[in-house]
């Protein structure tokens, strides 16, 4: 197996203490394991709306603003590549949903982790189904 070592977080002109580190490379793994994947390097990049607007344009070839983008380097059976989140809409979320801001970015960041291990939200069934294994996983963290 290998060890939580391979997910990393960085920040993109964004100021914020992540808390909990190891704890959320557990529960990453966790995620990664109970879907029955291995993983390999991922990277979370938390960044400003403009950097996800850019990258968005970019690569994706859409002007709208998004909370999260994935970048996939694995293969059917291993979890591999860099989730982009914008720190600006895990705030503004948060306070549309009245949820607290880690709760928020846990959603985010297992939102990515799923995409990554080759779940899509695309149809109103794809959408429903990632919800639910969301609130699933988000149940699983050790803190609230």
């Amino acid at each position: 197996m290998v060890k939580n070592s391979c997910i990393t977080f960085y920040k993109e002109g964004v100021q914020f203490r992540l808390q909990s580190k190891g704890l959320l490379k557990e529960w990453i793994m966790k995620i990664i394991t109970n879907e029955g994947k291995t993983a390999a390097p991922i990277s979370f990049i938390f960044c400003t709306d403009e950097k996800l607007f850019e990258i968005n344009l970019k690569y994706l070839k859409t002007s709208e603003l998004t909370d999260v983008i994935t970048f996939d380097y694995g293969d059917p059976n291993t979890v591999s590549g860099d989730v982009f989140i914008s720190f600006d809409r895990v705030i503004e979320n948060a306070n549309a949903f009245k949820v607290s801001f880690n709760n928020e970015l846990r959603r985010v960041m297992v939102h990515g982790t799923l995409h990554l291990a080759g779940f899509s939200d695309k149809t109103k069934q794809e959408k429903a189904e990632m919800t639910r294994k969301e609130d699933l996983y988000l149940s699983l963290f050790p803190l609230k």
